[in-house]
């Protein structure tokens, strides 16, 4: 029988300790019916993490959806079945024709539960690691929307011994119609981050903000987000790369290019969504894709080298463009250069019109510091 999902892993192994894989899942048919390439994509990974990672638990979840509106309620049903991970589900489509695809991350070692207000908690050594998604409301504007969805997210670090600024490491946004409604989200994000003391004189957040949809249409921001419990301020170190990215309140908004986390035995690093800009936030390259990839790849390079990572040490990459039209030429690329990493290509147009690709990813390398519990 023909194959009918695409899985693509990568594993981070220790011994004696947390093992945790990023895995890519990806229908090949794109004639299934929509309910077809659900059970493929849900079969496989019932398969995933039985035989090629048993023991293994999900942590986070994000489903990328094709269209929210007639696909979302059905997938959310079969998804009650059982709790795994926290489950981010959005619009964006997978630029491989097909309707559906998966990015999880996955580990083994840990204990989990879901905590009174949704979110999910992975335990183990001396941290708590709390995952946020599918934050939503129904409030006017964008604006309002993005406030009170960071004025919950707050009070529900505030519940479990955490704040903002402290514990919070990677943030998601999700924006309906992002040419029209980011300002809002840019204006709120700012308003709300000046309360809670993240200024230019101290830090920000990773953040990836980019379009993205809801299944109902009242719905214009969304919002994910990852914090730890336990962690020590002088584990936390922010990424600038100066020679080749500016900071980014000089052009009104507010997070970091990327963080990395040093454990006693590992780092995690955590890239913000980066496209082709220069040092002075200017976008390098206006309307041509291919240089716009390779000035992108060699900003996130200079990031990771920045936490003293490569491309090799990357355990996914998520790329959003904004033309379906460049998909080919930007997929052509990447398997020449990123042939083994794990990654998924969305059509989903990035903040400011100019930039035609983005990229987001997460990396992890093996570290031995005695100064840090392991992670």
């Amino acid at each position: 029988m023909q194959q009918q999902v695409s899985t693509d892993i990568f594993k981070f192994e220790v011994e004696d300790g947390v093992a945790e894989y990023h895995a890519i899942l990806r229908v090949t048919n794109p004639r299934l019916t929509y309910t077809e390439q659900v059970d493929h994509l849900l079969a496989a990974y019932a398969r995933l993490v039985s035989e090629e990672l048993p023991g293994t638990v999900a942590v986070m979840k994000r489903f990328f959806l094709s269209d929210a509106a007639n696909q979302a309620a059905h997938l959310q049903a079969l998804l009650l079945e059982s709790v795994d991970g926290a489950i981010s589900i959005v619009e964006q489509p997978p630029l491989d024709g097909t309707k559906i695809a998966l990015w999880v991350y996955l580990q083994r070692g840990v204990q989990t539960r879901v905590l009174p207000h949704g979110d999910y908690e992975v335990s183990h050594s001396a941290y708590r690691h709390l995952w946020s998604a599918s934050n939503w409301n129904k409030a006017a504007k964008s604006e309002y929307q993005m406030r009170l969805l960071f004025n919950d997210y707050i009070m529900r670090l505030t519940e479990q011994g955490c704040r903002l600024a402290d514990n919070c490491i990677r943030t998601w946004i999700f924006v309906q119609n992002v040419d029209v409604n980011y300002a809002g989200v840019v204006k709120a994000r700012n308003e709300v981050f000046h309360t809670q003391n993240l200024t230019e004189n101290t830090h920000f957040i990773a953040s990836t903000g980019i379009a993205g949809r809801h299944a109902d249409p009242e719905v214009l921001v969304q919002f994910d987000a990852y914090a730890i419990n336990g962690i020590q301020p002088e584990q936390v170190h922010y990424l600038y790369a100066p020679t080749h990215l500016n900071p980014t309140y000089e052009y009104g908004v507010s997070f970091e290019r990327g963080t990395y986390v040093d454990y006693g035995d590992r780092r995690q690093v955590f890239i913000s969504g980066t496209a082709s800009i220069n040092n002075k936030g200017e976008v390098v390259h206006p309307g041509d894709v291919r240089k716009q990839a390779l000035r992108m790849w060699e900003n996130v390079e200079t990031l990771l080298a920045e936490a003293e990572c490569t491309y090799d040490h990357v355990a996914h990459m998520i790329v959003y463009l904004r033309d379906a039209a460049d998909y080919m030429v930007v997929k052509e690329m990447y398997e020449e250069r990123f042939p083994h990493t794990p990654k998924v290509f969305l059509l989903a147009p990035v903040c400011r019109p100019g930039w035609l690709i983005e990229m987001e990813c997460m990396a992890v390398k093996a570290i031995s510091n005695n100064q840090y519990p392991k992670y």
